[in-house]
């Protein structure tokens, strides 16, 4: 055994797995709100049960768990100043708190990433997110998302 090999990096986590994550930031924001479960417990719980299992006998898809909880704690932290991004490209007669829970997660999801990834491209965190809204959403909700994310990167990133 030669003791001078060194062991390759793990690799990083692909595409995949930061959709993975994105879908799973969503979730856990959805559950927080509405349970009022805290970020950390809802981070473990993820991490613990959720992650790298299977449902009825097929293995769900890896997740990049760091950036999961990048974003759920993210999103947490800066709660007041996402909101404030979002409720900025809101129509007038609309609130936030009126829009469905699970929209307003994947909203904050995004704003939030927008706001604090600037690695990721903008394209990129608003295609993500419309994804995440067709797992839940119909397209006239996903149209919704999509218009709204677009309007939050011209706060976020402006050119």
């Amino acid at each position: 055994m030669n003791a001078d090999v060194t062991p390759a990096p793990a690799p990083r986590p692909g595409r995949q797995a930061r959709s993975v994550a994105r879908l799973a930031a969503v979730q856990a924001l959805y559950q927080m709100e509405v349970a009022g479960v805290g970020v950390e417990a809802v981070v473990r719980e993820f991490t613990d049960h959720r992650f790298g299992g299977d449902i009825e006998g097929q293995r769900l898809a890896e997740a990049d768990e760091a950036f999961f909880a990048d974003v759920v704690r993210g999103v947490v932290a800066e709660q007041v100043a996402v909101d404030a991004l979002i409720r900025r490209r809101l129509a007038a007669n609309w609130k936030l708190e009126r829009l469905d829970a699970t929209v307003r997660a994947m909203l904050r999801a995004g704003a939030w990433e927008l706001l604090r990834r600037p690695d990721t491209p903008t394209e990129v965190v608003i295609d993500e997110y419309v994804d995440v809204a067709k797992a839940f959403v119909d397209s006239k909700e996903q149209a919704f998302v999509n218009g709204a994310l677009d309007a939050v990167a011209r706060d976020a990133r402006p050119a």
